[in-house]
């Protein structure tokens, strides 16, 4: 056999890497993208400080004095922020959660606050929930045995939403997981006469082992555990059945939480719904990759965008996530 009867190794037709040469066009052809209009910085508030007080499990996150949260919202809007969420920590707590309805209550001052500072430049939402204002730490009020009473929690919520309303919030996240909470929030607020302020459903929020830096953060009070209320982490199907739920009653975006566990059913809610989709990139996942980052064992930018575009190609519109100003000036 001669060199010309050795047949030639012909190589493929279709190359896939043609389209990853290069950043232009890797970045052209992107199906995914993030944009800071598309993220929200959960914010939080404590009666009484007089300077920011570093949370220690959420490096770079603090609990905000009412002059500094106003600050912060303020550099959101500038950093083209889709909106920020308020959370309230009281100085005193009761069994029924009563500064959460108290109109000169933190979490309703702090509303007040930050729309004065930014108008409608962001928007402003707040977390509808009593469990940072009660001392059992639980998200309702609780029957003589206990348990969390879901329609006595629901009355409350009602009157929550009302007082938030008053104070100028542009949107309501209730998130206790009470059976009925978004419809009587919806009829609350359009008793009232604000038809025009919208609700951000905590629809899919699973009793999840990550959310334990955000109880330092909120100096959570709880008793026990959340099972009977929040979802069991088994369970995709009646995630998306609470999210049709919400939508019958009156909810303009529904939301999954956590975020990263949970893929698999914030796609199956963007494909079962047709309002936008919100996930929230809970605090013990920022933790991990703070904590991973901080040991020299991934690359900590590199992995704060990865992960948000994960939960965007997973089907949300809207992400909340502690790195959220961070990420929009990455992104510039």
């Amino acid at each position: 056999m001669t060199d010309q009867d050795v047949p030639s190794v012909a190589g493929p037709v279709v190359r896939p890497r043609r389209l990853r040469t290069t950043p232009a066009l890797r970045r052209m052809v992107a199906e995914t993208s993030v944009e800071p209009r598309q993220l929200v910085l959960p914010l939080f508030v404590r009666e009484g400080l007089d300077e920011p007080r570093p949370i220690s499990s959420m490096p770079g996150v603090v609990q905000h004095t009412r002059s500094s949260l106003a600050a912060a919202a303020a550099e959101a809007a500038e950093l083209g922020l889709g909106g920020v969420m308020l959370f309230g920590i009281p100085t005193r707590k009761d069994a029924t959660g009563s500064g959460a309805l108290d109109p000169d209550g933190i979490l309703n001052v702090a509303i007040s606050d930050v729309v004065a500072e930014v108008g409608d430049a962001i928007t402003v939402m707040s977390d509808l929930c009593l469990d940072e204002f009660t001392d059992h730490g639980h998200c309702g009020v609780l029957t003589a045995d206990g348990r969390v009473d879901n329609d006595a929690t629901l009355a409350a919520y009602a009157e929550m939403a009302r007082v938030q309303a008053a104070a100028g919030v542009h949107m309501v996240g209730p998130s206790g997981m009470m059976d009925g909470q978004v419809g009587v929030v919806r009829a609350a607020l359009d008793g009232a006469g604000h038809q025009d302020i919208s609700i951000l459903a905590y629809s899919a929020k699973y009793a999840s082992a990550f959310f334990g830096p955000f109880r330092e953060a909120v100096d959570s009070s709880l008793e026990g555990d959340r099972r009977t209320y929040q979802q069991d982490p088994a369970n995709a199907i009646e995630g998306v059945r609470e999210a049709l739920l919400d939508v019958e009653q009156g909810a303009d975006i529904v939301m999954v939480k956590p975020a990263l566990a949970y893929l698999d059913v914030l796609r199956r809610v963007r494909d079962a719904v047709s309002v936008p989709v919100a996930a929230y990139n809970i605090s013990g996942e920022y933790a991990m990759v703070e904590a991973a980052a901080a040991n020299g064992w991934i690359d900590r930018e590199a992995a704060i965008l990865e992960t948000l575009t994960s939960i965007r190609r997973a089907g949300a519109d809207v992400i909340l996530t502690y790195w959220a100003a961070e990420a929009a000036r990455l992104l510039r």
